[in-house]
Formats: structure tokens, C-alpha cells, sequence
């Protein structure tokens, strides 16, 4: 039987285009980014991998040229059936999307890459000049890798190597006083990370700190033992050394969470993907800090400062005049620890006619990145006494340069001032308007030579008496308030309420002002403010474990230990969720007055109680003394008696 030569050819070609269909095979496309021709030097851009009828997986690309790979995963699936003469037939995809982000001009191509023994095709792609300027986004160039000597982090809960925090220090070794920063540096190969919040604080053992702004904003990428992560600087504090050795510094511990994503088989679309949420705990590692001593012997003018410093001098005017203020300002700026500076003393530099006062000091410092920096101000008050022309030296500052590892001094200018006369102070008015008046004092009344001086009545020494009684009782009133003022956790423990109070009150105007995010940290302030004050608890120690044991310790019932605690977690979930709307303010802002309200009249009755138990212990105390002393009465009466019939029977005995 003949067929007709259009029908074979038809049939050829949907026999050709069926074996098309079924035959493995691999694509390469290159994806730019906003639709441009070029890609810029810093601009992620995408190659991906289109494979077909294959379950292969292609490796993940060492390099890419002219840019650095960032990351390589699935992000896609397909399938689709065809029917051409009652033949059914499946073509199936994998989509593999690799992103790169440019770092050098040029024209470049990328590929062939095998996949399962299949050879795909090369794309091209140009690398041009940047279309923005990258000196101004942080973030915008990956972090060194880390330093390979310093610990390594700690792995907590489920984090693994996919996500954890590294805490660096910018030196090891430092001089005592020396501004050092210390970073908490995130890393995650997650895909979202929806909250990071610390659940305490770092220890710095022997340092004085300051915390700094300088955060990342947002994400970066850094390779790291030859993983690229994302990563972001979570903290940074820095740090002042108060004493030479090893100082330790202990990381503390964030609660981070992100999601996951999860892959599965389904029987009819295949492989698919998930995301779920996963909370991690992670704690960065701890660090060990080389501190040294100042050297010695310190100059005798040593200001205290350690750092880079200047120093200037400004005075208004150099015409002065007796008996009267004038100001000279001194300014001291640089980075180190400036609010530790001090001047030398002028009383003993400037000249004796001019009297100089203790000055007005202004520090204004902020912490950056890598140091403190900012402006110390002096401004001393001067009263010339006497007339004529006198030199101010110049005021040296010495202080101690950790980069040299020597005492360096800078100088400001000294002044040459003339002073005039000026009005007449005080003391000299005074002294001008007393005059001695050689006429004699007339005498009132009558002058008798009985007359008693009131000295030696009894109504002078009772005034005395009373006055002596009264100051003695205002110096033991001020010593007791002295002693309270000095014990600030006491003092605050008392006010915790009224300080809780006030914060509260700020909350309620977040509500009237619908500021929600103002208002839950408003609202947690108050709630750990008040935790913190009341328990005498430092802010390192505020978990919530400790806080549940000091309370159980406080004889605080159980049910308004779970009520603070979650009202606690309340107000942070609100905070931190993206949907924390179904929560009312107005419900939260009640009861975190109820607690407090609650709270303080649990500790207000526990200590009636153990004053009353102390008074019954003394009244019992009493009563057994007494009870002691009419026995030894009883007995001492008894011998007494006793004595008497002896003696009575011994006269007896001799009639």
C-alpha cells in the first residue's frame, strides 16, 4: 500500500518532533538587571539553568567571570503533556538560578557547562560603569573575611552552619583606656529573616562602654571558609579597658527568626518547596582581650586621656577690668575616651592678680564605627584683682597616644591682657562705708546695779537646749538621708513604681497618637524598668528565668509571676510581628497597670508582715526575759529565808 508523500512527510515530522520532546537537553540564559544592555560594576544580574528532561543537577559554578557568585539554587519546576496521534508525551524542566553580582568592566562569556553528560550553549554579557554610586549605601561591599585566629562561634539550637554570630574586637591588645569597638556580626544562608532580638546583654568584665548606632541597615555578603552567607552587623559597642591583664568579654544570647525552607515530593507536580518559620537561640563566641598598663613613670601633668587629641583656646576679649568676669574656653578635640579628660589646674599657671574659678565642662561625643570622637569644652570663669598688664601662658595637655605608644603634648595659645579699673567688688564698699564715730552711745532706761544679764536665767538655756536638741536631730536626719541617697538600688527599688508610672503615661499618649511601634517600646520599658528596679536586678541579669526566681524568692504568687512574664511576651510578639494589630493597645496598656498595681501591693504586704513577725519576735523576746528574772527573784527569796531558820535554830540550840 502507497502513501501519499505530504502524509509521510507529516509524519516524519511529528515522529522528529516527539523525540525533540523526549531528548534531555540544557539552557543557558542571562538575565539583566531592570531591563538594561549592560549590567553595572556592584549590580547583581542571574544565569539560569534550564534543564530538560533530566533529574541531573548541575554543580554550582567556582567562578563566574567578572563577578563574584553569591548564590546558586533551584527556583523552579514545569511540566507539560502533549498528544500528537493518541501519543502522550511529558516534558519536564528544573530551573537553576545562579546570581552574580559585577565587579569589573569588560565584555565577558560564560559557559558551556555539562550537565549529566548533556553541553549547553554560552551566553555573553557586558560589564559596564556603575549606574549609582556605591560610596554612599552600607552594605555595598562585602566585609573582610573574618580574622582566621579569633574564636570560633558557638552553634545553638538548630542554627548549625546556617546560621550563626561572630563577635570580633577590633584589637587584641590594647593599653588601659583605649577606645576599642566590639562587633556582633550575622550570618545566614536563610531566606528571610523576620526578627533578631537579644534576650540579654554582652558582659564586659573590667571595660567601660559605650554602644554605638553604626548597624548595618541591611544585608551584605561575605564569604566565609568558603560558604557566601549574608550578613549584617547587629551590635556594636565600644569598649574602654579599666585595668590591665586578660579582660574577658562573654557573648549574650539572640533569639532570631527566619524562615525555612522545606522541599517534598508531590505525585503529580514533583518536587516542590515550602517556606515555615524557625526560631533559633544563637550566642556569639567569647573573646579574650590583652590589656597593658599605661608606661611608667606618667608625666606629673598627665590628663587622663588616651587617644588622638588637639586642644584651642578662645578668649572673648583682651581687655579686662578689676572686680569683674571674663571667660577664656578651652576646647579639646579627637577620639579616645575624651569625657575622662581633665586640664591642668590654672590657678597655679595663670598670675596671682587674676583669680580663675572652677570651669563649666560640656562633653559631646559620639560613638562611630571604629572610635569615639567628638568635643570636650572648658569654659573658665577669671577675675582680674588688680590693675595692670599680665600674660595667660599657654595650656599645655599631655595624654597618651596608643598608636605611637608614647606621651605626646599639644598646646593652646596663650594671651597677652590688659586690665583697667574696674567698679569697686564688695568687700571694698564694705570696708569703705564703715567708719569709726568717737561720739558715745546714748543710754535708754534707768541702770541699776542689781541688774541680772539674761544669760543666767533659766529660759536662755532651755532655748539653748531646745536649738541643741533640734540641730542634733537635722544632722542624724541628713547622715540617714545621705545613706539612702547613697544606696541608688534601694532608691530605685522605692520610686520603681513611680518611675513605671510615668513611663506608662507616656505609653497612653502613644495611644491617643495611634503610634504603635512607639508605644510597645514605651510599654516594655516600663515592664523591665520596673522588674529591674524593684528586684534590684543589674541589666546583664534581666532574663526571664532570673526574673521568675527572684520573684518566687519575694514569696510572689504564681499566677502574677505568669501574668508580668506574658504580658511581657505580649508586648514583644506585638512589637516584632508584622500583624500586630489584632492586639489592643488599650487592653495591653491596662493590664500592665494592673500587674504593677498588683505587684506592689504583694511587696507592700510581705514587709508588714515581716515587721510584724520581727516585733512579735521581740515581744516574746521580752516576756522570757522577764519570766527569767521573778524566778532568779523567787529563788534568790527562798535562800534568803532559808538562812533565817538556820540561824534562828542555831540560838535556839545554845539557850
Amino acid at each position: 500500500m502507497k502513501y501519499p508523500l505530504s502524509k509521510i512527510a507529516v509524519l516524519l515530522l511529528c515522529l522528529v518532533s516527539a523525540f525533540m520532546m523526549q531528548a534531555a537537553s540544557v539552557h543557558l540564559s542571562v538575565s539583566m538587571p531592570r531591563g538594561q544592555r549592560t549590567i553595572g560594576v556592584g549590580e547583581l544580574f542571574y544565569i539560569s539553568y534550564e534543564i530538560s528532561n533530566s533529574d541531573a543537577r548541575p554543580a554550582t559554578p567556582a567562578s563566574v567571570p567578572g563577578a563574584k557568585v553569591l548564590y546558586f539554587e533551584r527556583t523552579g519546576q514545569s511540566s507539560a503533556y502533549t498528544n500528537i496521534n493518541g501519543v502522550t508525551s511529558q516534558v519536564r524542566s528544573m530551573t537553576y538560578t545562579l546570581t552574580a553580582k559585577a565587579q569589573k568592566e569588560g565584555s565577558y562569556t560564560f559557559g558551556p557547562v555539562t550537565v549529566g553528560g548533556m553541553k549547553s550553549n554560552a551566553v555573553s554579557y557586558t560589564i559596564g560603569k556603575s549606574s549609582y554610586k556605591t560610596s554612599g549605601q552600607r552594605g555595598s561591599q562585602p566585609s573582610a573575611s573574618p580574622s582566621p585566629d579569633s574564636s570560633k562561634p558557638k552553634f545553638i539550637g538548630k542554627g548549625d552552619g546556617n546560621l550563626f554570630l561572630r563577635a570580633s574586637v577590633s584589637k587584641q591588645t590594647a593599653y588601659e583606656q583605649e577606645a576599642l569597638v566590639y562587633t556582633v556580626k550575622l550570618y545566614t544562608t536563610y531566606d528571610g529573616i523576620k526578627f533578631v532580638g537579644a534576650t540579654s546583654a554582652p558582659k564586659f568584665e573590667g571595660f567601660v562602654v559605650e554602644e554605638s548606632k553604626a548597624t548595618s541597615a541591611q544585608l551584605s555578603y561575605e564569604n566565609y571558609q568558603g560558604k557566601t552567607y549574608a550578613t549584617a552587623v547587629i551590635a556594636r559597642y565600644i569598649i574602654f579597658p579599666q585595668m590591665k591583664g586578660k579582660l574577658k568579654v562573654i557573648g549574650n544570647t539572640y533569639t532570631v527568626s527566619v524562615d525555612q525552607r522545606e522541599y517534598y515530593h508531590d505525585p503529580f507536580w514533583g518536587n516542590m518547596s515550602v517556606s515555615s518559620p524557625l526560631q533559633l537561640n544563637v550566642t556569639p563566641n567569647d573573646l579574650m582581650i590583652d590589656v597593658k598598663g599605661l608606661p611608667q613613670p606618667q608625666p606629673a601633668d598627665f590628663s587622663g586621656g588616651v587617644g588622638k587629641f588637639t586642644i584651642s583656646s578662645h578668649l572673648p576679649t583682651s581687655s579686662l577690668l578689676t572686680n569683674q568676669g571674663a571667660s577664656i574656653i578651652y576646647t579639646v578635640n579627637g577620639t579616645g575616651n575624651l569625657k575622662y579628660l581633665k586640664l591642668p589646674d590654672l590657678n597655679s599657671a595663670f598670675p596671682s592678680q587674676i583669680e580663675v574659678y572652677s570651669p563649666e565642662t560640656e562633653v559631646k561625643t559620639e560613638a562611630g564605627a571604629s572610635n569615639v570622637s567628638g568635643t570636650a569644652t572648658f569654659d573658665y570663669t577669671m577675675i582680674p584683682l588688680e590693675e595692670g598688664e599680665f600674660k595667660i601662658p599657654a595650656v599645655e595637655l599631655c595624654f597618651f597616644n596608643p598608636q605611637t605608644g608614647h606621651y605626646e603634648r599639644v598646646k593652646a595659645r596663650g594671651y597677652d591682657v590688659k586690665v583697667g579699673k574696674g567698679k569697686a567688688s564688695g568687700k571694698s564698699q564694705t570696708r569703705d562705708r564703715l567708719r569709726f564715730d568717737s561720739r558715745l552711745m546714748t543710754v535708754d532706761g534707768k541702770l541699776t546695779s542689781d541688774h541680772r544679764p539674761f544669760i543666767y536665767k533659766w529660759g536662755y538655756w532651755m532655748v539653748y537646749a531646745i536649738l541643741t536638741l533640734a540641730l542634733l536631730a537635722a544632722i542624724a536626719a541628713y547622715r540617714k538621708r545621705l545613706r539612702d541617697l547613697s544606696d541608688i538600688q534601694s532608691l530605685k527599688s522605692r520610686k520603681a513604681a513611680k518611675i513605671a508610672r510615668r513611663r506608662l503615661k507616656k505609653a497612653a499618649d502613644c495611644i491617643k497618637q495611634n503610634d504603635r511601634s512607639r508605644f510597645y517600646d514605651e510599654m516594655l520599658r516600663a515592664l523591665w524598668g520596673y522588674i529591674a528596679h524593684k528586684l534590684k536586678m543589674p541589666t546583664s541579669e534581666l532574663t526571664r528565668d532570673n526574673v521568675r526566681e527572684r520573684l518566687e524568692s519575694r514569696n510572689v504568687p504564681e499566677d502574677s509571676i505568669a501574668k508580668i512574664l506574658g504580658l511581657l511576651d505580649d508586648c514583644e510578639f506585638a512589637k516584632y510581628s508584622p500583624d500586630n494589630g489584632s492586639l489592643s493597645m488599650q487592653n495591653l496598656y491596662g493590664q500592665a497597670t494592673d500587674v504593677i498595681f498588683n505587684l506592689e501591693d504583694i511587696f507592700r504586704h510581705n514587709s508588714e508582715e515581716s515587721i510584724q513577725s520581727d516585733e512579735n519576735s521581740v515581744s516574746v523576746s521580752a516576756r522570757l526575759d522577764r519570766e527569767l528574772s521573778d524566778s532568779k527573784t523567787k529563788a534568790q527569796n527562798h535562800a534568803t529565808n532559808r538562812e533565817d531558820a538556820v540561824i534562828k535554830n542555831g540560838k535556839d540550840d545554845e539557850k
